[in-house]
């Protein structure tokens, strides 16, 4: 078992579409139980999302982008430097955006695509010219989906997020289909190996031992705290401290 971190481990949570931060933290809290026995000064927190408009689904506009950012940015400086993040639903494509924008060079793409239409990279996020926190040394997406295919957005998937990202989907999802969840997991550079699929719909599995243990060995993995290079063939057979 991989010894505790010396500092607490800290875990930016982002909340689905028509949820909050007190309903989505009472749906995660034997996630954050579990990965609290897992790395006891864990201390998961919250916030981000937006509404899609526009009568083409495929080129919609995510009005109230910025104000989430705002947010995030706010959390990240107050409350920062975060390991990681960890999103659901919208908040998995949320997350993916996070993991993208803090991105070493992710500004400079931004900057190329904004002479093609695409958006500025958020002003919120920088502080005397610096982004606010630091490379996200991880993100778990679950149930999360890719932004539309509105030229604003291509800034945060070329070049591909490099954040190393495991990803869970549903293979019930009714919600979100499965292969709207691999199209974000295709935007990320280490997308072979990190999906781990549960026979579930539209939810957070966060209390079976062989999700939560994938979970749990990817952050150990990508922390070098121990844990396996192949969560979806190893989830059963790990051994977790719960």
């Amino acid at each position: 078992m991989a010894k505790p971190p010396t500092k607490p481990l800290k875990i930016l949570m982002l909340h689905g579409f028509t949820q909050s931060g007190p309903l989505f933290r009472a749906k995660t809290r034997a996630l954050e139980k579990n990965l609290q026995k897992a790395f006891p000064a864990g201390a998961p927190d919250a916030w981000g999302w937006w509404r899609r408009k526009g009568e083409d689904p495929a080129n919609a506009v995510y009005d109230g982008l910025e104000a989430g950012f705002e947010r995030v940015a706010q959390v990240l400086k107050e409350e920062g430097p975060f390991d990681g993040v960890i999103g659901f639903s919208q908040g998995g494509c949320a997350a993916a955006f996070v993991a993208s924008l803090l991105d070493e060079g992710r500004r400079d793409a931004f900057q190329a695509w904004e002479k093609q239409g695409g958006m500025r990279y958020p002003s919120s996020l920088l502080r005397e010219e610096e982004v606010v926190h630091p490379p996200m040394k991880f993100a778990a997406i679950y149930s999360g989906f890719k932004a539309t295919e509105n030229p604003l957005y291509s800034a945060f998937y070329e070049p591909k997020i490099r954040t190393p990202t495991l990803h869970f989907i549903g293979t019930m999802d009714t919600v979100v289909e499965e292969k709207r969840s691999l199209k974000l997991m295709e935007q990320f550079e280490d997308s072979k190996d990190r999906v781990v699929y549960h026979p579930g719909g539209h939810f957070l599995p966060s209390s079976q031992k062989q999700y939560v243990g994938a979970l749990i060995g990817f952050i150990k993995e990508v922390l070098g705290r121990g844990g396996t290079n192949n969560a979806e063939e190893n989830a059963e057979d790990m051994d977790v401290p719960f």
